[in-house]
């Protein structure tokens, strides 16, 4: 018999015994939608929010900061990059502890930490404290949205899951819109400490997302004691058929053969991941780079440089923040039909040109920010979300925590580095800052072209190999 003969047989038999990764992944791909995935989606999609939230917090604060405490724009731009720095350890960490302690400890761990350093940022008595507090947040916040797209990919079977995950991570383009919202209504009313403050609300949530939401099977599938992963697909399969109120259809045989034991960070880079790893890492970097490069420095450049009033300059970064949201939108909307590779070509593309008319034009003016500023919001708003649902279906299910968590390591390097950009060029002129974003998203185009591969309608572990 041959080698590719065993594994079929192998897997004949494997896919029926409970708890094995060729067993879960049958009942998974049987599981109807249901109200128990929405509330699911909706739980984890709170702590979703609230990273979203406190993230683009510092963003609606500073224009009231930066006179009050007399902040120059190297001492801004550090303020916005700390916690991106942050968020960097926080990914690479929080995606450790997810592939050794599971993946709903390490959301409610982050979660915990987050919530419990955006009330010390609350409570800053001056810059220095602040940034201290602002880096500690951003651990919590670098872990929380990796960990929560690995889990709700790993609960969801092969049709209908870009649709579905997308909805779910539609919640942090909401969550910087609404930030946005609050921002303009809290900041000039009840002042800056209370937008922390409410940031700080989902450390409420974690008794409920440790208690009510089973651990995933996939992830339990790879651990040395099958009953465990059967016990949390059994509770899944209940949840399910309680509320649609009918009974499951018969698991069906599966054909994927799923590799055994623990993943390595090095892995990432080996021969059969590399092209991939380096593809998302391109897409990370080139899309978040222009997000926050422009998202963060948005309110403080309609008052500075623009000379507009707090208020207006609030409502034009809001503007921005909706063509995000929509962006997000329409891409949750559509990237089943379009697929993936074809959604990041369009949307970077369209990223590229709007940053390009910007730097044509030298964005001197800030009708010209808010149109085309707006624009490149919108098409990276549609990649950045994207690349949530395409980063965990890349990768087998022993690095998928991992793999996710170094991939957004890029987004937080990017986060960091846009902002530096901004600001250093800021008082010269930022439509040059603008060149530099159309050339790494047009770089990024050619790499999505030449490298990305497909996963629409995929069965997770069959696009892993």
């Amino acid at each position: 018999m041959t080698h590719a003969a065993e594994q079929r047989d192998d897997t004949s038999v494997a896919w029926r015994r409970p708890g094995a990764p060729e067993n879960i992944v049958s009942r998974m791909e049987r599981l109807p939608l249901s109200r128990w995935q929405v509330r699911t989606r909706l739980l984890i999609g709170t702590g979703t929010f609230f990273d979203a939230f406190d993230a683009l917090a510092i963003a609606q604060v500073l224009p009231v900061l930066a006179p009050l405490w007399g902040l120059n724009g190297v001492q801004i731009s550090m303020l916005i990059a700390i916690g991106y720095l942050g968020q960097l350890i926080g990914a690479l960490a929080i995606g450790y502890v997810a592939e050794r302690l599971g993946r709903t400890r390490a959301m409610a761990l982050a979660i915990v930490i987050f919530s419990v350093f955006s009330i010390a940022c609350a409570f800053a008595p001056g810059y220095g404290v602040l940034l201290v507090a602002r880096f500690l947040q951003g651990i919590g916040l670098g872990g929380q949205v990796p960990i929560g797209a690995v889990y709700i990919n790993e609960i969801t079977k092969a049709q209908g899951r870009g649709r579905f995950v997308l909805l779910f991570e539609l919640v942090f383009s909401f969550g910087v819109v609404l930030c946005a919202v609050v921002g303009r209504l809290v900041v000039p009313t009840l002042g800056w400490h209370v937008l922390f403050l409410i940031g700080a609300l989902p450390i409420l949530a974690v008794p409920l997302i440790l208690r009510g939401i089973p651990e995933s099977p996939r992830w339990l599938a790879a651990l040395p004691d099958p009953a465990k992963a059967d016990r949390q697909m059994s509770r899944i399969e209940d949840g399910v058929r309680r509320a649609s109120g009918t009974e499951l259809p018969a698991p069906q045989p599966t054909s994927v053969a799923v590799a055994a034991g623990r993943g390595r960070f090095a892995e990432l880079l080996s021969p059969a991941y590399r092209r991939r790893t380096l593809t998302v890492w391109v897409i990370w970097f080139a899309t978040y780079i222009v997000y926050y490069g422009i998202g963060t420095w948005l309110p403080s450049l309609y008052q500075g440089t623009f000379r507009l009033p707090l208020d207006q300059a609030l409502n034009y970064a809001l503007i921005g923040n909706i063509g995000a949201f929509l962006g997000a939108a329409l891409c949750a909307l559509t990237i089943d039909r379009l697929g993936r590779k074809r959604l990041f070509v369009f949307s970077l593309a369209g990223t590229a040109v709007m940053m390009a008319i910007l730097a044509v034009l030298g964005a001197s003016a800030a009708w010209q920010v808010l149109v085309f500023g707006s624009l490149a919001y919108l098409f990276a708003g549609a990649a950045s979300i994207g690349l949530y649902l395409y980063t965990p279906e890349i990768y087998p299910t022993r690095i998928r925590a991992v793999g996710v968590g170094t991939a957004t390591g890029w987004l937080r390097i990017a986060s960091m580095i846009g902002p530096i950009v901004v600001g250093f060029f800021a008082s010269k002129s930022f439509g040059i800052a603008c060149g530099v974003f159309a050339v790494v998203a047009a770089v990024s185009v050619l790499v999505v072209l030449r490298w990305a591969v497909e996963t629409k309608e995929r069965v997770l572990e069959e696009i892993s190999g």
